[in-house]
């Protein structure tokens, strides 16, 4: 038994378990604490690749529980919390809405796996520990959108995850982003952090979001 492995699979494991607690959190309406643990998971999801990789212990078994956590943490948890969290007035169409995210969240994983070796560069589709991160950044902004706006912004970010919206990598090379649509995402950025500031976190990720759609569509039209 290679030993080495249980240290990555074990922080894929420990991503998993946050997933699970924000669930708790969240069944006892503590969302505060639901949004944070759904947030300590993309760390710990942000870790385990990178131990695989120094260790030189990469493999299908890791990258399998990598994505069955992912959607633990990731696609259910987020779901479950925004529901409870600003779409119980819907009933029955906000829970589907809801699970319309961790459907698009697993659709996301599962291109991801199966395309691995032919993406390179650049993300197909909203990466979902991102999609994640904006329900629960959303949570801790002190924000309060109506439940019509939460189903809206829920179902936008499902869909955009299982998109061929490019999201860049970081890496500096694959997909670019063009300047004129990075410029109006900062722009609206700046605006809102002017008028909430400590809702910074939720607004780096949805200018992140706008940003890549933006440039999805600049790029269309203009057939560059």
């Amino acid at each position: 038994m290679n030993y080495r492995r249980i240290v990555p699979n074990s922080i894929s494991s420990i991503s998993l378990i946050f997933g699970i607690l924000s669930i708790f959190r969240t069944f006892e309406h503590d969302f505060f604490y639901a949004a944070v643990f759904i947030i300590l998971a993309v760390l710990a999801d942000s870790m385990d690749g990178r131990a695989a990789r120094l260790l030189g212990v990469s493999g299908d078994f890791g990258k399998e529980l990598d994505s069955l956590c992912d959607l633990g943490s990731f696609g259910v948890a987020p779901a479950i919390m925004i529901y409870y969290y600003g779409m119980t007035e819907l009933g029955l169409t906000g829970q589907i809405i809801a699970a319309c995210f961790t459907i698009g969240g697993a659709m996301r994983l599962a291109r991801f796996n199966v395309n691995a070796a032919t993406v390179k560069g650049y993300f197909q589709g909203m990466p979902i520990p991102a999609g994640a991160c904006c329900l629960a950044t959303y949570v801790l902004s002190g924000y309060s959108f109506s439940p019509l706006m939460v189903a809206v912004m829920t179902f936008v970010i499902a869909v955009i995850m299982y998109s061929n919206v490019k999201f860049p990598d970081f890496k500096g090379k694959g997909n670019p982003m063009f300047a004129l649509p990075v410029i109006i995402a900062l722009l609206l950025g700046v605006y809102m952090i002017y008028e909430r500031p400590a809702a910074w976190p939720f607004i780096i990720m949805f200018t992140y979001t706008v940003a890549g759609i933006i440039n999805y569509f600049y790029v269309l039209i203009l057939r560059k």
